[in-house]
């Protein structure tokens, strides 16, 4: 998908024991980070403060061009900026790996787990999958980009949804869709197919921290503010699913191609896309029936169609990564539409309710016992020795698209053909010096006043790169001791 940047950010859930002398959550979380940076020696540690949140030393650019650091107490990688869909894929997993093996480093991984999931049934917590996607500023974000987006991101759960046990309050109300009145009813949910859809309570905000929206309009481009813009998505869930997470990218990838070409579905606007979200959900006929705007009604997977077709018509033959998202765009809807259990291969909701229903019937409970719970979150544990989606991928019954020497060279190399190339160059550079150095994304500093930009995230900066690193090495020749002015 050469036309399209693309990264994920997760935030992972920590469970340890609740015994006499063992460490929290929170305590596991900064011991891995510094296991990571001080210990595995892969990456570098921030020493300046990035905003008024994340002090020096709370987190810092890997070797792979990533990020790990600690956000309001839990621990969140960051993949570097991709281009391949399959590369975004294998840097998501990659950072699994790094966090389990520094937790297997510690001793800690038979007593402690991360888990890659979005909620916590015990203290009412939740955890992020954030997307990002580069777009062009040619097309207006807030009158074409938003309201073209939403019915396609409220629909894509069907297939995207990572499951859940429950539900995230006690009771919801609806609209009966003969007579409109406002019904209230005791909450009768078992399973969700999605972990994030109670959560979300708006469609747009722009202070992720204050209100958890389908779509993000802070304007932080990261690269060159006047060409390009930043998607970021946060209603999505964290998949175990390789094949989930690329359709998931995959398809909203091809949607804002779309977009940018001004190519718009009619006629799919919805009456309330957070309540939609909800809806869909909770369905447990697998229906997905939504009102739309004029009041008519269409099903989620319909909607789905509206945007492959054209897709279809519009995007085939780009290059093999979209033409593989548009074969499986297709393959999916017509299997959800034909039986949605079928899926249990590719789709996480179908994986673990397949497992769940299983349990219940062998065990005799009911789906208020907090057994399931405790299944559910195991589902996403990322200890593959440990975790059920593993489990089920040992045995052969879910698909990969992934090899496992993609997954472990994305530990510890960056993407080839993004600007994450020039900045892993410039991370192992400065490991291997003694320079004082800022590092963002888009740029790094040195305290001699020298700099780096990487605006294009398309670019790779070679040249410039080659001079920037002889740059450090000379600079660490100079200063055999740590500079002690600070940096502005």
């Amino acid at each position: 998908m050469e036309n399209r940047i693309f990264g994920l950010e997760t935030e992972y859930g920590c469970m340890a024991p609740e015994h006499e002398g063992f460490v929290s959550p929170d305590a596991i979380s900064v011991k891995v980070k510094d296991h990571i940076f001080y210990s595995d020696r892969i990456g570098i540690l921030d020493i300046h403060y990035r905003g008024r949140d994340e002090p020096p030393g709370n987190g810092g650019f890997l070797f792979n061009s990533g990020r790990v650091y600690i956000d309001m107490g839990h621990i969140e990688y960051t993949t570097p900026e991709c281009k391949g869909l399959f590369d975004l894929v294998a840097f998501d997993r990659a950072g699994d790996r790094i966090l389990q093996n520094a937790l297997k480093a510690l001793g800690l991984e038979k007593e402690a787990s991360f888990l890659k999931n979005n909620i916590d049934h015990f203290t009412g917590a939740t955890f992020g999958c954030h997307e990002n996607y580069l777009i062009r500023r040619t097309v207006p974000f807030s009158t074409v980009v938003i309201p073209a987006l939403l019915p396609f991101l409220v629909t894509r759960q069907i297939y995207s949804g990572a499951g859940r046990v429950g539900s995230y309050d006690d009771s919801f109300y609806y609209y009966g869709r003969e007579d409109r009145d406002e019904v209230y009813r005791e909450d009768p949910v078992a399973f969700q197919i999605s972990q994030r859809a109670d959560h979300i309570v708006t469609e747009i905000y722009q202070w992720i921290q204050f209100s958890r929206a389908i779509i993000n309009t802070r304007d932080e481009p990261l690269a060159d503010h006047n060409r390009y813009r930043r998607l970021h998505l946060l209603m999505g869930d964290s998949n175990m699913s390789e094949y989930a997470t690329a359709l998931k990218v995959g398809t909203t990838a091809m949607v804002l191609n779309l977009l940018e070409q001004k190519i718009f579905p009619q006629d799919v606007g919805l009456g309330d896309p957070v309540w939609a979200m909800k809806v869909i959900s909770r369905d447990p006929t697998f229906c997905w029936i939504l009102e739309r705007k004029n009041g008519r009604t269409i099903s989620a997977i319909d909607i789905q169609r509206r945007y492959l077709e054209l897709a279809e018509r519009h995007l085939s033959g780009m290059d093999e990564e979209s033409d593989w998202v548009l074969r499986e765009w297709v393959r999916t809807l017509d299997d959800l539409e034909r039986d949605p259990m079928s899926m249990g291969d590719r789709l996480d909701w179908v994986a673990k309710k397949w497992m769940l229903d299983l349990f219940v019937a062998s065990e005799g409970v009911d789906w208020n016992d907090p057994w399931l719970q405790s299944l559910d979150l195991e589902f996403h544990n990322i200890d593959s020795n440990r975790g059920f989606y593993y489990d089920l991928e040992r045995k052969g019954m879910v698909g990969r698209v992934l090899t496992e020497e993609q997954i472990d060279r994305a530990g510890y190399e960056p993407p080839q053909d993004t600007r994450a190339c020039a900045r892993s160059r410039v991370v192992k550079a400065l490991a291997e010096s003694r320079v004082r150095y800022i590092v963002d994304w888009d740029s790094v500093y040195l305290e001699n006043e020298h700099h780096l930009s990487f605006r294009d995230p398309f670019e790779t900066y070679e040249e410039e790169t080659t001079e920037f690193v002889e740059e450090i090495r000379s600079a660490s020749v100079s200063s055999p001791r740590p500079m002690r002015r600070r940096l502005q």
